[in-house]
């Protein structure tokens, strides 16, 4: 539901078609991971979840520039996740089925970070794109 709202509001924000597609993508992959690791002890349906898994989603477009950033209320350290973002750089091993989101946001978006979130129970992801409008 989230990636369709986004959807919706970068269309209506008059976001160029292949933007729509790089910031739903860079997005969906972010909120999957807040559920994997933020608290959702990777559930792949809401009935296999212990308690809720509370995230946030914020959106910012500026000129040609958009701004994702997704808040987890999963524990973790920003300055060990910042660092494993830098080794994510190199190809991930294709036979695994799991590990290839973070290359392909780090191969989609011009800047990534992580820190401690708001509340301080979790981490907030926020990744920064500029683009060309062809339009």
């Amino acid at each position: 539901m989230a990636r369709q709202m986004l959807r919706k509001f970068a269309l209506k924000e008059g976001l160029p078609e292949e933007e729509v597609d790089r910031i739903e993508f860079v997005a969906g992959e972010l909120l999957d991971n807040a559920v994997d690791h933020g608290g959702g002890n990777a559930a792949r349906d809401e009935s296999d979840l212990d308690e809720d898994v509370r995230m946030s989603i914020r959106v910012a477009f500026t000129g040609s520039t958009w701004t994702v950033g997704v808040e987890d209320q999963g524990g973790g350290d920003h300055v060990e996740m910042n660092t494993f973002l830098q080794a994510q750089k190199e190809m991930p091993d294709l036979e695994d089925e799991r590990g290839r989101g973070f290359f392909l946001i780090l191969n989609m978006v011009d800047e990534i970070g992580v820190e401690r979130s708001e509340d301080g129970l979790g981490l907030l992801f926020r990744v920064t794109r500029a683009y060309v409008d062809g339009a």
